[in-house]
């Protein structure tokens, strides 16, 4: 078990590790090449976009072995909640890329051919009238919850016994305050920069935090 937690933590660097460089890299970047930033660093099927489907994918494993944890320790409650997080993950990280429509090149149906932004097989780039479904929704609302389940969550579990209860009952994975930081210093710098495309690096860090705070939260005995 004392391995274990040592690989644990050193894979939780490696992660914080890699924010840091993502995030020194898209300020030089923008800065210095701002034409290939959003044209190739950021673009569809590059470095960035393929990174946060992967992540994603990830973040969804780990949930799904500790939804398998906790089904050994009879929590059945919390067993189908992290397994539903698991599936939402998995979902998002097909969404990233199409469900690898690109990739394989294979062509939409008609549905998602009249109705989606780009003309592919995914939901959050569905028109609504003349709304984007990924603005209207995945857009400023899901942001705002991210970053109050990133920064203010770490901020109040540890000080209010009811939101700790809560988070300890369902299995919750509570973010540590080195999320909070990344959180806040990625936003801060994200909204400072002044180039097309930068809100896909934006999500490649989310991406990253979910990883790690699934991987090795405040509450590790809670959440597997």
């Amino acid at each position: 078990m004392k391995d274990l937690a040592m690989t644990v933590e050193t894979i939780d660097r490696m992660l914080m590790a890699l924010i840091a460089a993502t995030l020194a890299a898209t300020v030089v970047i923008a800065l210095m090449y701002p034409t290939y930033f959003h044209m190739v660093f950021a673009a569809e099927d590059r470095l960035v976009e393929n990174g946060t489907a992967l992540f994603l994918l990830i973040a969804s494993g780990v949930l799904a072995r500790n939804a398998l944890s906790l089904r050994r320790r009879g929590l059945w409650l919390a067993t189908a909640l992290t397994g539903f997080y698991a599936f939402l993950f998995f979902f998002a990280s097909g969404e990233e890329i199409s469900w690898g429509q690109r990739i394989f090149d294979w062509q939409s149906g008609d549905f998602f051919a009249a109705n989606n932004y780009q003309g592919e097989t995914n939901l959050h780039n569905l028109m609504v009238g003349d709304m984007r479904l990924a603005r209207a929704v995945f857009g400023g609302p899901l942001t705002v919850v991210i970053l109050l389940y990133l920064v203010v969550f770490p901020l109040l579990y540890p000080r209010v016994h009811f939101i700790r209860s809560l988070a300890d009952r369902f299995a919750a994975p509570v973010p540590g305050m080195r999320h909070a930081f990344f959180a806040v210093l990625g936003s801060v710098i994200i909204l400072l920069l002044d180039v097309p495309r930068k809100w896909e690096v934006y999500e490649l860090i989310f991406a990253i935090m979910a990883t790690s705070t699934f991987l090795l939260p405040q509450n590790p005995d809670k959440t597997r």
